[in-house]
């Protein structure tokens, strides 16, 4: 394949977002999306590599795996052994055991399907977890175990009917993208049956190039066209959006464009599109694009880390003059070493070398497993002991593991005596009220019985293939309102999980049960903080801090995206109790008690004053409810997602 310098310069339109979203720069609400623009990219330049060596009759599965080993290993092992030195000294023992097993996953090239199985991509406490970015290297690893197979029987004996194979596998794996958006975000982000319609575009572009246009003026609206799309999804897509789907669309198609336009103009101007990929700077960045990609996150992940706050702009400018500096030593000492033809760039000292390095890594990530973290490395840190309180899991929070038959009407009624029966019900954001109730009882005035599911919000038309149990566990709870005779529901979940799906189903929820003749409260989102609440004491008190007030770590406005949707309820919002213009105290200052037991999930402690500031109380003639006041303006800390 000729070299293409306007390849590179797109490649910099992808990076470059990518690290100013995630330092932190709201003016890219999209920058995630430059992955997007990756895969399109790696799709194109595997798919014209392969067709080479097919033409050539040099195609080897070896060959090809040499030449990706010898592109991706090197640096990736080289900041993965950064990383872990930074991690020994700065990460606390249940992170730095969490931190081992991401090691082991992202070299060996499924921690996309480790990140799914742990890590929310839009969660909170994203940024804190510093080989996070490594689920889009083996979403495109994976995508190279089949691809140089597929694309050879395609070629040798299906005649290269590109696209009578690849489109249809293209078009189902944008399908399932789109579904995914609703039914399984989660999985629909990380794992590859999804972005292989990514992939798939680029591999087409080459395997079928579309013929050049004859008309300049053509040529020149499609270059502008891909831009005008790449900047709409940089600048108008966010992190709430649902993601892939009908959205990536604007990326992959404008990285497509971009790439069509830069392709058959040996005999005719160059478009204005192309010439500016071409720009030298632009260029630069694009043959660093790999390290600085790779470097960036664990230098903010780190920084975050430290700080558990939101970072200044000095501190972001210092970031991310030390990503350049550190992607350009990378760069320069370790990727272009290995992908120039030496003695240890032949095919079985590379083989050699990436055995070794990937056996090595997954050694340092089994110690630091079973060391549990190493927690000698930090003596003046030890957990506290903190009282949660008894969620009756298994019977009265299903943990998505538990039989829904198991709830119990008896067992489930946490407070007594009263004349009013209330129904607590959704996720464990509502169960996490229970360990305050009894302290409550006499405020309450009424019996308050908990039907609560891990992940499953309190939305009759809620969906999801990680908990395909919760669509049945919600339908029940109106044949337990209509036979255990419930005056009132509480509906409280965390409302951050739903953002990105919108909040529609609560208000049919609200609709149908206000129909059942049931009166309806909606208790808003509780805070949340960027990271266990022990430590950000540990850091605080290292910091010298003499407050137990922090920021939080979620948008503060979540409510008054929450409160439209809940029209005939009384919308209860907990930050205008819990919070002030400089944050929320995640212990009490008096007793030092914890309020947390983790991120955001009340201890006995917080629920007990979480419900005497803001729980509807019930008296004997019905309910009591009371005025609520608007939400201060709180200082919020976004966390912004990993790549």
């Amino acid at each position: 394949m000729n070299y293409r310098r306007d390849i590179d310069g797109l490649r910099a339109v992808a990076v470059l977002p990518v690290v100013l979203f995630h330092f932190g720069v709201s003016a890219i609400p999209g920058g995630f999306t430059g992955v997007d623009i990756f895969f399109v990219i790696s799709g194109y330049l595997i798919s014209g590599s392969l067709l080479d060596d097919l033409d050539r009759g040099q195609f080897s599965i070896g060959r090809f795996y040499w030449r990706r080993a010898r592109r991706i290993l090197p640096a990736l092992s080289f900041v993965i052994l950064l990383s872990s030195i930074a991690a020994w000294f700065i990460l606390l023992p249940s992170d730095l055991h969490e931190y081992s097993l991401s090691v082991i996953a992202a070299s060996t090239f499924w921690s996309n399907i480790y990140f799914w199985k742990t890590t929310n991509y839009f969660s909170i406490d994203a940024e804190l977890r510093p080989l996070l970015h490594t689920w889009s290297l083996s979403v495109e690893e994976q995508y190279y175990i089949f691809a140089p197979i597929l694309v050879y029987l395609i070629y040798r004996y299906a005649s290269k009917r590109w696209l009578t194979i690849l489109l249809p596998i293209a078009i189902g794996s944008f399908a399932l993208a789109v579904t995914a958006t609703t039914l399984a975000p989660t999985a629909g982000f990380y794992l590859l049956p999804t972005r292989i319609w990514e992939l798939a575009l680029g591999a087409m572009l080459m395997l079928k190039k579309p013929p050049a246009l004859a008309s300049r003026p053509a040529t020149e609206l499609i270059g502008l066209a891909g831009f005008a799309l790449l900047a709409f999804g940089f600048l108008t897509i966010s992190e709430s959006d649902p993601f892939p789907g009908y959205n990536a669309l604007f990326p992959c198609i404008g990285t497509a464009l971009l790439i069509y336009a830069g392709q058959n103009h040996a005999d005719r101007p160059v478009p204005v599109a192309t010439r500016v990929l071409q720009f030298a700077p632009m260029v630069w960045v694009g043959l660093i694009s790999y390290s600085l990609y790779l470097v960036h996150w664990p230098i903010n992940s780190f920084v975050h880390y430290l700080s558990l706050k939101a970072i200044s702009v000095p501190t972001i400018v210092a970031m991310t003059g030390a990503s350049f500096a550190l992607a350009t030593f990378s760069w320069k000492y370790v990727e272009q070493p290995f992908r120039q033809k030496r003695a240890f760039t032949a095919p079985l000292p590379i083989f050699a070398f990436s055995a070794t390095a990937i056996a090595l890594l997954c050694i340092g990530g089994l110690a630091g497993m079973l060391g549990n973290g190493f927690p000698q490395r930090f003596p003046d840190f030890s957990t506290q002991r903190i009282v949660v309180g008894d969620w009756r899991n298994g019977v009265c929070f299903n943990e998505g593991g538990n039989r829904i038959e198991n709830w119990n009407l008896a067992a489930c009624t946490r407070t007594h005596g009263f004349a009013t029966n209330v129904l607590l019900w959704g996720d464990s954001f509502a169960a996490h009220y229970v360990s305050g109730l009894e302290a409550n009882a006499d405020k309450i005035q009424a019996n308050v019985i908990q039907y609560t599911y891990a992940g499953c919000p309190p939305n009759l038309t809620y969906f999801s293939y990680a908990r395909p149990a919760c669509t049945r566990f919600n339908e029940r709870a109106l044949s337990i309102i209509r036979e255990a005779n419930i005056q009132a529901v509480i509906l409280s979940g965390r409302w951050t999980d739903y953002q990105a799906r919108g909040f529609d189903g609560l208000q049919t929820t609200i609709d149908r049960l206000r129909d059942m003749g049931v009166k309806v409260y909606v208790i808003g989102q509780s805070p949340e903080f960027i990271a266990d609440v022990q430590k950000i004491a540990f850091f605080a008190k290292h910091e010298g801090a003499v407050s137990t007030s922090w920021p939080m770590a979620m948008d503060p406005d979540i409510n008054k995206e929450v409160q439209p949707y809940a029209k005939g309820a009384t919308f209860i919002d907990p930050l205008a109790y819990l919070c002030d213009a400089t944050g929320c105290s995640y212990a009490d200052a008096a007793s030092k008690q914890f309020l947390y037991f983790d991120y955001g999930h009340f201890s006995s402690a917080g629920a007990t004053l979480a419900i005497s500031k803001y729980w509807p109380s019930f008296a004997a003639g019905g309910e009591v409810a009371k005025a609520r006041e608007p939400a201060p303006t709180v200082t919020g800390e976004l966390a912004k997602p990993a790549l």
